[in-house]
């Protein structure tokens, strides 16, 4: 980002007689991975969340507290970095006249984030891309996923979603994010850089009909496969054509993905009566074949992964640095034949960039992985079919206690949130609590969600169930979660443990079962801050990563993770 483009933009704040211009995150679909990221352009900040508001004498920057240490820096040369969890720009600014597009914030988060003392102002003309002209890409078609692969067709959902329209006396359902309009029709895309996203909505009505309003380019596989037909498509610059076309009174829609651009055509004609999007929660519900095939997913990662670790433990005086590894761990995941890529950035961080939460290793920041540091590393795969996510903080020599105490008060809360009574345990918000309660006792704590939900070959990070200290949704049978307890001293070290688990019900109980299937760093650990109970889920644990995929380990490589029992 250079300091002329901000002058650029300081200008055009001008020419529209405002004091000041946002800039979102996340593009037209609200989706967490964008390819045309114009927050980096024009702060340098990379991070997967975040908010500038740009006036003509000050910037400003607003992140949570996963990526406080990395805006600093990244952005702190031009931006001054603001906590959004302890202070919203509505109690940053007053009296101030902020132009927005209105294609890429919906109403919700206007009123949270901006209250009614800011006077708002919709600009048609994205004022980042006048400044940054790029060449659209057109990425491949949407392609179908078989019902082997989906455990349901997509007319069975559609029959789902109809029968909830009808309970709720809506007449269409208005689906924004393209994560739900991918569970909803049973297709994928390759319109994010992480996700196998359709970059798409779709809208359905009561009596099953729908149109999926997208470029017409997209659709030519699901017209031959799905054998549908022309007219139920639209393309994107007809929407108010085909809203104004439409018979009926009430609409349901996606308060978290419908833009105001959009909110306004359709108001222009219906009623909104409901703001919550039915498939997310239908789609949170993972049925048979999905965690079958997220638990194929798991094995084939676990391999990878223990491999991995196995190589990195044993490199002896071998110095190699982040990057390295992370190429290291891909190659290992690139052996499997379902592996197609990444699922998110890989984190891996050594010494002090373990201590930034969501760090991402570049030639300016790539450090040397010495043996006397701990080493943090993040990572996933999006595998045909399933999505994996997971953490391991690995040592190469004896460390401090204090290291060892803390790394144990982690998977303490780990496993306690691994073998929670989730029927008294209902929540992400009371489980949350658990993961916490072991570091707190220490007055330590970390400033993220314990745990987000995972999609099923989609989004790593899925909603609506998550582990955190705000998150009320009832936890119910299939739901995906991840279990991540942390701690962090900033310029020092960083710590997590990272399992994804899913929900059984057996009995009229609900309980977790482990996905991830990996070793924990035994010799981070201080046994004496272990009870029997923690001791047993250790080695339980550790029984079932051996036996689920030591046959595809070398005899060097199994003795190894045997002595790790």
């Amino acid at each position: 980002m250079k300091k002329t483009n901000l002058k650029k933009l300081y200008k055009l704040i001008s020419d529209y007689n405002l004091d000041g211009y946002i800039v979102p995150k996340n593009d037209s679909f609200f989706t967490e991975q964008v390819k045309h990221d114009r927050l980096q352009l024009i702060t340098n900040f990379s991070g997967s969340a975040g908010l500038a508001v740009i006036l003509k004498k000050k910037n400003y920057l607003f992140v949570d507290s996963r990526y406080t240490i990395q805006a600093k820096l990244e952005s702190s040369k031009n931006f001054k970095i603001v906590k959004i969890h302890e202070k919203l720009p509505k109690n940053e600014f007053i009296n101030i006249k902020l132009g927005f597009d209105p294609n890429l914030f919906t109403y919700n988060q206007l009123n949270y984030l901006f209250g009614k003392k800011i006077k708002l102002l919709p600009i048609k003309l994205n004022l980042i891309d006048h400044i940054f002209k790029t060449k659209e890409i057109l990425d491949k078609p949407f392609y179908s996923l078989p019902t082997s692969a989906t455990g349901e067709s997509h007319k069975k959902k559609i029959n789902l979603i109809s029968s909830y329209l009808k309970k709720k006396n809506a007449d269409f359902l208005y689906v924004s994010s393209p994560e739900n309009v991918a569970w909803l029709l049973n297709i994928r895309g390759f319109d994010t850089p992480f996700s196998p996203l359709p970059n798409c909505s779709l809208i359905l009505s009561k009596n099953k009909k729908f149109y999926l309003i997208t470029k017409k380019y997209k659709i030519k596989n699901l017209l031959r496969i799905k054998k549908l037909f022309l007219k139920q498509f639209i393309e994107e610059k007809n929407f108010k054509k085909l809203i104004d076309n439409l018979s009926g009174k009430k609409f349901i829609v996606d308060g978290k993905t419908l833009s105001v651009f959009n909110e306004n055509i359709i108001k222009s004609k219906f009623l909104i009566i409901n703001r919550i999007d039915p498939c997310y929660i239908f789609k949170a519900r993972k049925n048979t074949t999905e965690i079958k095939n997220m638990i194929q997913s798991h094995i084939a990662d676990g391999v990878a992964l223990t491999k991995f670790i196995f190589w990195i433990k044993n490199l002896k005086n071998k110095l190699i640095t982040e990057i390295e590894a992370e190429k290291k761990l891909e190659n290992f995941r690139k052996k499997n034949k379902n592996y197609l890529y990444p699922s998110f950035n890989t984190i891996a961080g050594t010494g002090s960039n373990g201590a930034i939460v969501h760090y991402r290793a570049s030639k300016k920041t790539n450090k040397i992985i010495k043996k006397k540091d701990i080493f943090l590393c993040d990572s996933g795969g999006q595998y045909k079919y399933g999505t994996t996510d997971v953490t391991r903080t690995i040592c190469f020599d004896k460390q401090p206690k204090n290291i060892r105490d803390i790394f144990t008060l982690v998977l303490k809360g780990h496993i306690a949130v691994a073998t929670s009574n989730i029927i008294k345990n209902d929540t992400g918000k009371k489980l949350d609590f658990h993961a916490r309660k072991f570091l707190k006792k220490y007055k330590l704590d970390y400033g993220h969600g314990t745990g987000h939900g995972v999609g099923y070959f989609l989004n790593v990070h899925e909603g609506p169930q998550s582990i955190s200290k705000f998150n009320q949704i009832k936890l119910q049978e299939g739901m995906i979660l991840s279990n991540e307890p942390g701690y962090y001293k900033e310029g020092k070290f960083g710590i997590r443990i990272e399992n994804l688990i899913y929900i059984v019900k057996q009995n009229k109980k609900l309980f977790f079962k482990n996905l991830t299937l990996a070793p924990i760093d035994k010799d981070l650990i201080n046994y004496k801050l272990l009870n029997d109970k923690e001791k047993n889920y250790l080695l339980n644990y550790h029984l079932l990563v051996y036996s689920k995929i030591s046959k595809y380990l070398n005899k060097i490589e199994k003795k190894w993770l045997i002595k790790n029992l």
